[in-house]
């Protein structure tokens, strides 16, 4: 595709806007009712299990799922596949929003919000998560600088200041474009380096020295499937044309950066020896089991046929397995494999803590929403080739 980005002007308000409305709404008295009555009063958080679903979905698989925005940025521009370039600004919105649903999502769970700004001046520089910190913010606003050519584009008709601001920033976009992959590719692996302090608390099948390299592999291998995944679905819900001369050759790299995370995770896992827990039949292994073999191993069987890469559905459903294998792994290491020693309890999302996710996916999806309605974001046209 070679065509220009544009804003797609059509209806805003649909029966799939007014159901995102209302998840808001119920995620947003969720929020209040956190803050009015504390943590404790709308989740099943505990010192013995302090990250629950707010960690394992809002944060550690957002961080994963928004890699779309720094791999595409990499393949494009950095590497020179200039064929890409159509789904980069798709790519980078879902980034910047994926960035922006982690911090809304640690506002909620850490317990004094308030004091989120002091890491930027009380430095711990023996702290993994003091990294993971920085990291986050820097590459947040990464992102904002690299979508901002884009509201400058179609605004800059009307304020010439904007203007002047975009022909700057064209100058000088090649720094924030090398900064946001090598702060992402930072940040990602930082995040397997976490759970490196827990050894007696995290499953033998998910605890290995490499997770930090794991958590970046991981990342990559999801970063052009999640590419793939919001491109059908745009397309599809707003009938334009396929991009399928985009996707099929973007689908290719999927075949190499996922079998190499195959091939490592299942080394370390027979160099471990931790595959004799493969068959305990617990929720551990039972989840271990789903997360190789339907969100790694058989998506990237299916990806080396050149029919299902050729195929809209095929490619879409693909997608969708590598990015249910990434979200798994990210709830099993997080929630699913930590089992404290000690604890006399389990842990297990409360309605609260669900609500509260939902309504924040629901917030960004609106966001994308708009943005994609009245920004030049998308580039491909309507089925009967009109713009409007």
């Amino acid at each position: 595709m070679n065509h220009k980005a544009y804003a797609l002007q059509k209806p805003f308000f649909t029966p799939g806007v007014y159901v995102l409305m209302v998840l808001m709404l119920a995620g947003a008295l969720t929020i209040l009712a956190r803050f009015i009555g504390g943590i404790g009063y709308v989740s099943n958080l505990s010192n013995a299990y302090p990250w629950g679903l707010w960690i394992g979905i809002d944060v550690a698989s957002g961080v994963a799922l928004a890699a779309g925005g720094f791999t595409t940025a990499a393949l494009a521009h950095i590497l020179g596949k200039h064929h890409y370039e159509p789904v980069i600004r798709p790519a980078l919105l879902t980034a910047a929003l994926g960035y922006t649903f982690v911090v809304l999502g640690l506002l909620v769970d850490i317990g004094r919000s308030w004091a989120i700004w002091k890491p930027m001046f009380f430095w711990n520089t023996n702290s993994v998560l003091f990294e993971v910190a920085m990291c986050v913010m820097c590459y947040l606003n990464v992102l904002y600088i690299e979508f901002l050519p884009i509201i400058t584009e179609q605004f800059k008709s009307r304020w010439q200041i904007l203007g002047i601001l975009e022909e700057n920033l064209n100058k000088i976009m090649w720094i924030f474009v090398i900064a946001g992959v090598v702060l992402s590719c930072m940040h990602q692996s930082s995040l397997g380096s976490l759970m490196l302090i827990a050894p007696t608390k995290l499953h033998p099948l998910w605890y290995t020295p490499i997770l930090p390299l794991l958590f970046l592999l991981s990342a990559i291998a999801v970063g052009y499937p999640m590419v793939i995944f919001e491109t059908t679905l745009i397309t599809c819900s707003m009938k334009l044309e396929d991009e399928m001369d985009v996707l099929t050759p973007l689908s290719k790299f999927s075949i190499y950066l996922l079998g190499l995370y195959m091939v490592l995770k299942v080394g370390d896992m027979i160099v471990r020896g931790t595959y004799i827990y493969l068959f305990d039949f617990t929720a551990q292994s039972n989840a271990f089991l789903c997360e190789l073999g339907l969100g790694v191993i058989l998506p990237w069987v299916l990806l080396c046929f050149s029919q299902v890469r050729q195929s809209r559905k095929g490619l879409f459903s693909v997608s969708v397995l590598i990015i249910f294998g990434v979200l798994m792994n990210r709830i099993n290491v997080f929630i699913t494999g930590f089992q404290p020693v000690h604890s006399m309890s389990s842990y297990f999302p409360s309605v609260g803590e669900i609500l509260v996710t939902t309504g924040l996916i629901a917030t960004l999806m609106l966001i994308y929403r708009i943005a994609v309605t009245w920004l030049p974001v998308l580039s491909a046209r309507n089925i009967d080739g009109g713009v409007q």
